[in-house]
């Protein structure tokens, strides 16, 4: 049981049967509490895997090697390579001596931050410990170095493992080059070494020539793919479905659909059956070539080709109708897909939902999700505001709070932002009482609102001239949720509208705090002024700005002065000048 849930996060089941293990008085390997600490370690519980080592010495179980090296490893998962060596440093110390196992470990960890220097340096200095490395010691390092497309130092490292530790490189060590090699794109070099390899007297199966070929595929270089292929026949390696549907894909990559038809063809005459594999990746051309229709068709047909649809194949076809515009079509792939017993995934659901919101056909995507609703599909809570949002942009908002209150007849908890669209579109009707009651309902329910939400009531309560209420509303939503520019985006709204009056007796609360942005916002509300020929106010928005240690745009002052000055008010114009001149912002003479 520990072993099994060493390979998942199940942490808190494994520390469970650690316990009653206990309660039952069975012994307690190190192995056991190894376990638990690799089920933490895979839940990213760093420091619970390390307390392990604890709960062991309260246990009075003696650590081993054995235990040693999975916190080693544990470590340096967790990138912790320093910890990792004093952890070493600590082994020694009580006893334990390192063996290959903790070296590997280390090595990894020095690939894993690509210090490939540091590990090879490592890897040398392994004999010297009374520890010669293994084949795993030399391809951790070569495995990096074909990630970087090091060939040359591949080579060297080959040359180092025969010369340095008597390790032949076999058969077992060609596959694992080829495949690494092509798994990171690199097909030619990997064929390369595939040649070498036959050099050698080395048969390399069809599983290596099929990762070339699948590399050649993914950038693209068909005719060399192709080349593998037929050399594979002359070879007597007949090629698999495998090797076939890597190339029918490739085709289809390229926009070469006919030729991927062709290759599903021929692979039949050659007594190669094709699965569900090869025609998803036949499909997934025919949709990305605008040919969904085609692809739906040969679906329909599966039953006569003796191949059968999967949740994958579905999928791509009705994304393929969806994009082509053709919502029903793609509805009934959905449905098909559920009868199937393939359920589509929420995110696959609110694309479909989102495409037919977009066409005005928010009933019929209401009817969809329902429908997957009532089948046991996974629909959430985003599901049903894409819906939502759908009826707020028909209009139709009636509609959308009886879906609201839908969602918790289905056990679906409406999230900020549902309650978010539905403030907005009733702030854009003018049903702000409504609205109020709205927000008020998502505060009691401790959703904090987001940047959005304030976004959202300010613009629409400033619209519609209701700076008290939005005031009110906006002390208890800041007592839920900080939102540090709430009160400046007031009164940018309050001067873009025109109610300069409202703006200037927020003032004081935006200029608490005196930061970049609040001056910002000062001096929209002193263009505002300007723009309204009230200078004396700009003026008074300029002081305010002097007495909190803020300088006010000098340019923009300057206009300040000018408008003061041509309405005889000299003095003002002296003083706002004078204080740029205290500041040092500009010289006396000036």
């Amino acid at each position: 049981m520990l072993g099994i849930l060493s390979k998942t996060k199940l942490c808190q089941g494994a520390r469970r049967i650690i316990r009653l293990m206990r309660r039952r008085r069975i012994v307690r390997e190190p192995e056991a509490f190894g376990y638990l600490m690799l089920s933490y370690s895979r839940a990213g519980q760093l420091r619970r895997a390390l307390q392990v080592l604890t709960l062991m010495q309260k246990a009075g179980v003696e650590p081993n090697l054995s235990i040693c090296n999975v916190a080693m490893n544990v470590l340096i998962r967790a990138n912790r390579l320093e910890k990792a060596f004093k952890f070493m440093e600590r082994m020694q110390l009580v006893g334990i001596m390192p063996n290959v196992v903790t070296y590997n470990s280390l090595i990894m960890g020095y690939c894993d931050l690509h210090r490939v220097e540091d590990a090879i340096e490592l890897l040398d200095g392994m004999p010297a410990k009374g520890c010669p490395p293994d084949k795993v010691s030399y391809y951790t390092v070569m495995d990096f170095l074909c990630k970087e497309k090091r060939v040359e130092e591949v080579r060297e490292m080959l040359q180092k493992m025969v010369r340095d530790s008597n390790l032949l490189t076999d058969q077992v060590t060609y596959d694992h080059l080829v495949h690494v090699l092509a798994k990171h794109g690199h097909g030619d070099e990997a064929l390369e070494f595939l040649r070498e390899a036959e050099q050698r007297g080395f048969q390399i199966d069809k599983v290596g020539h099929s990762a070339i070929v699948h590399s050649f595929c993914k950038e693209g270089n068909l005719d060399k793919a192709k080349e593998i292929v037929n050399e594979m026949f002359s070879k007597g390696c007949i090629p698999d479905v495998v090797t076939y549907t890597a190339v029918i894909d490739g085709f289809c990559r390229v926009g070469k659909v006919d030729q991927a038809r062709k290759l599903l063809k021929q692979m039949e005459r050659h007594g190669c059956k094709p699965n569900t594999v090869s025609y998803t990746a036949l499909l997934t051309g025919l949709c990305r070539s605008g040919k969904s229709s085609e692809a739906r068709e040969m679906m329909n047909t599966s039953e006569e080709d003796w191949w059968n649809p999967n949740a994958i194949t579905y999928s791509v076809v009705m994304h393929g109708l969806r994009r082509e515009g053709k919502l029903l079509e793609a509805s009934e792939v959905a449905r098909e897909m559920v009868k199937k017993g393939f359920f589509p995934t929420p995110v696959e659901i609110n694309l479909l939902l989102q495409s037919l919101c977009e066409k005005g056909k928010v009933d019929e995507a209401k009817g969809f999700m329902e429908e997957c609703l009532k089948k046991g599909c996974a629909v959430n809570v985003v599901n049903f505001t894409t819906v939502i949002h759908g009826y707020c942009q028909t209009d139709n908002l009636d509609a959308a709070l009886s879906l609201l209150d839908d969602m918790y007849l289905s056990n679906k908890h409406a999230d900020v932002f549902t309650y978010t669209t539905l403030i907005d579109a009733l702030g854009k009707k003018g049903r702000i009482e409504e609205a109020t009651d709205l927000l008020m309902k998502m505060l009691k329910k401790g959703l904090l609102p987001t940047p959005v939400t304030y976004r959202t009531v300010i613009h629409r309560y400033c619209e519609r001239g209701q700076v008290e209420d939005l005031l009110k509303l906006l002390e208890k939503m800041l007592l839920r949720q900080k939102f540090r520019t709430a009160y400046n985006q007031v009164i940018e709204k309050l001067c873009y509208s025109g109610n300069l009056e409202a703006a200037e007796k927020l003032l004081g609360k935006v200029l608490r705090t005196a930061s970049r942005i609040d001056g910002n916002t000062c001096h929209v509300l002193m263009e505002s002024c300007l723009s309204k020929g009230i200078p004396l106010s700009a003026y008074k928005v300029a002081c305010k700005m002097f007495q909190r240690n803020m300088i006010p745009d000098l340019k923009l002052c300057e206009r300040v002065t000018k408008g003061l000055m041509s309405e005889g008010k000299l003095e003002e114009a002296d003083k706002l000048m004078l204080l740029f001149v205290e500041r040092g912002h500009i010289m006396p003479q000036s």
